[in-house]
């Protein structure tokens, strides 16, 4: 009868676990051991969940896949991915990088709540995206600049610059250009609304909500600092930002000179006398 040594079984059981390990570590390279960027920037403090670890998301901090980055109440942190977007979180928010391949154009974000503001690069590869998913939809990049937040069961997109692609879990989509924004909620299998305008202190909350510059009260009265708000809103938005703060200015006008005409055409107590307001008394 044949029978094995200790010292053949010992290495019988080592080559085996060698085996195991090298299976194990391309899966392990593809999630959390890559990295997607940096934290650039934080106000006051915010925090990196990987795994088990709770890390501080200081500046130069790395991101790697499958990292989440969560503020706290009047938290909110900048990272810039390596492919040179930028991604903005809001306070109260938990955001978490799911995959970021910087080579190949493929990104997708998860925000599980709060706010966040996105400027990405543009997609140049055919089978490029950058996505952002919320429990109520996705707010797929086809442009750069778009501001998204989940609060409360609803998904609200708005577009700074470029197209965004909005849809829902069902898979039916709406496209809203700069300037405009639409909505998304958590169950609803309907093709999301028809997009709408922003107004102008959705377009000011969205900017200073997730800005981690200085604010202060310049910008033409938006309460954002003229250094910070340049930046982050295209023309095109500007020009509908400039169009809604003139508007009291022309209408104002309008309406006086309006009323000084028709007070023009009304009888003067000269000419009849007895008119209620020409009676003393």
């Amino acid at each position: 009868m044949n029978t094995k040594s200790p010292c053949s079984l010992g290495l019988v059981f080592l080559l085996s676990c060698t085996l195991a390990l090298s299976t194990e570590l391309p899966a392990a390279g593809q999630g959390s051991g890559q990295r997607a960027g940096e934290v650039s920037r934080v106000i006051p403090a915010a925090n990196i969940d990987r795994g088990t670890k709770v890390l501080p998301a200081s500046a130069k901090a790395e991101v790697m896949w499958q990292d989440d980055i969560k503020t706290a109440s009047g938290g909110r942190a900048r990272v810039g991915l390596d492919d040179g977007s930028v991604l903005n979180v809001g306070s109260d928010s938990l955001m978490k990088v799911i995959k970021h391949d910087a080579a190949a154009q493929q990104t997708e974000l998860e925000l599980t709540y709060g706010k966040l503001r996105t400027q990405a690069q543009k997609i140049a590869k055919p089978d490029g995206k950058f996505e952002v998913r919320t429990p109520a939809g996705v707010a797929g990049v086809v442009g750069t600049d778009f501001y998204a937040e989940y609060l409360d069961d609803h998904m609200n997109v708005i577009v700074f610059e470029g197209f965004v692609r909005v849809c829902n879990l069902g898979g039916k989509c709406v496209v809203i250009k700069a300037g405009q924004m639409t909505t998304v909620r958590s169950g609803d299998t309907s093709a999301p609304p028809v997009p709408a305008q922003a107004t102008l202190s959705l377009l000011t909350s969205a900017t200073t909500d997730t800005e981690n510059g200085a604010v202060g009260a310049g910008a033409g009265g938006l309460g954002l600092a003229a250094s910070t708000a340049a930046p982050h809103i295209s023309k095109g938005v500007a020009l509908i930002i400039g169009v809604i703060a003139v508007i009291p200015a022309v209408v104002v006008p309008v309406v006086v000179s309006h009323s000084k005409g028709k007070q023009a055409t009304v009888p003067n107590c000269q000419t009849n006398p007895y008119l209620p307001q020409c009676i003393d008394g």
